[in-house]
């Protein structure tokens, strides 16, 4: 899909752009925003999300929390992420968290698992059943009760409701980046992972 929304960059951001990325990644925009020569690109999902400021502060706020303060494992997270990614063809989503997972130790075999689903592959109980809550919120917008019990016998009631908030933050995400017709940044190589099936234009 050609883009919708070119996303912004660091010198097209006004005042109200710049205070959103500051306010959601403190610390972090500086590095982008910075007056040194050569700044590195604001990579492209935060250009995008940085047209309508007032939604991308709060959302990256909330989005470090997920990505910087899990209360689950950041491994089982990724898995999660990169399931619903593959259900909703967010190419650029899933590009960017298998380089995340591979980071944290998973495995080509197990992103290429992953794309099948949690009967593929040699899955922990644990980690079939994160990919089957991935899969039931996907298509029924609710963990089914006999995945709910199994996985409740693990995780606490914080780390059960984390479970779904992961899954559903980054399928409302994906739904953004699609609908943007959003490219892929000059460093993310598709060829690192089983290719999603596209969609037409």
């Amino acid at each position: 899909m050609k883009p919708r929304i070119e996303p912004l960059t660091a010198e097209e951001l006004d005042a109200d752009a710049q205070a959103a990325f500051r306010a959601g990644m403190p610390g972090a925009a500086d590095r982008f925003l910075s007056d040194a020569p050569d700044p590195p690109p604001i990579p492209t999902v935060l250009g995008l999300l940085l047209h309508h400021p007032r939604v991308a502060g709060p959302w990256l706020t909330y989005n470090n929390t997920l990505l910087g303060k899990p209360t689950i494992e950041p491994r089982q997270r990724e898995l999660l992420i990169v399931r619903i990614a593959w259900h909703a063809r967010a190419e650029y989503e899933y590009l960017q968290h298998v380089r995340l997972a591979f980071q944290l130790g998973v495995t080509d075999a197990e992103i290429e698992a992953v794309t099948r689903g949690p009967d593929a592959g040699s899955w922990s109980p644990i980690e079939a059943d994160l990919l089957r809550a991935a899969d039931e919120l996907f298509a029924d917008q609710c963990i089914s009760g006999p995945t709910w019990a199994r996985l409740s016998e693990h995780f606490d009631t914080a780390q059960m409701m984390e479970i779904a908030f992961v899954v559903g933050t980054y399928l409302c995400l994906a739904f953004v980046l699609n609908s943007a017709g959003v490219q892929l940044d000059e460093d993310l190589d598709p060829s690192i992972a089983p290719a999603i099936p596209q969609r037409e234009d």
